[in-house]
């Protein structure tokens, strides 16, 4: 592990600054693209990675930050955009990356070209700490689960599949 040097890690390290958030960007040689991946590389439990997935809701893109022990109930985002489970669909690499300016695998929980609709599964709650992508596939930050709700002015509901 070793301060980020990738220009895409130190844009959302800039990113976070913008926001008032303090965080430091950290760099792994092997990959944190996957949350199994990502929890091996820092040393903490599964469920404290935050997944940002991309969905598109009616075709908006809508940010989903997951924890990584859950999987995302399609329904249920469904039922919070009041909308049928039809016009809810997984964005693809092209699509991501249109809408957020990462590559999956990396993706950020701010630092977009535009605003974005963020949406906090409430099982990150549970962490008094947590480590989200920051734009490449094997950088990370750390950050308190209050304060990436802050940042990103997240909505916190039950994302998980049950």
């Amino acid at each position: 592990m070793r301060p980020a040097t990738h220009p895409t890690a130190l844009r959302v390290q800039e990113a976070g600054r913008a926001l008032g958030l303090d965080i430091r960007v950290m760099e792994f040689d092997q990959s944190t693209r996957t949350a199994a991946d990502a929890a091996a590389a820092v040393g903490c439990q599964v469920g404290q990675i935050v997944k940002s997935l991309v969905f598109l809701v009616d075709g908006d893109p809508v940010i989903c930050l997951v924890s990584g022990s859950n999987r995302l109930d399609e329904r249920k985002l469904a039922a919070w955009a009041g909308v049928s489970r039809k016009r809810v669909r997984r964005a693809d690499a092209d699509s991501a990356r249109a809408a957020t300016g990462f590559a999956i695998g990396g993706v950020a929980p701010f630092g977009y070209p535009r605003p974005l609709t963020v949406l906090c599964d409430q099982d990150l709650m549970r962490y008094d700490v947590v480590w989200a992508a920051a734009g490449t596939p094997n950088a990370v930050f750390a950050i308190a689960p209050p304060a990436l709700i802050e940042a990103t002015h997240a909505q916190v509901l039950d994302l998980a599949k049950d």
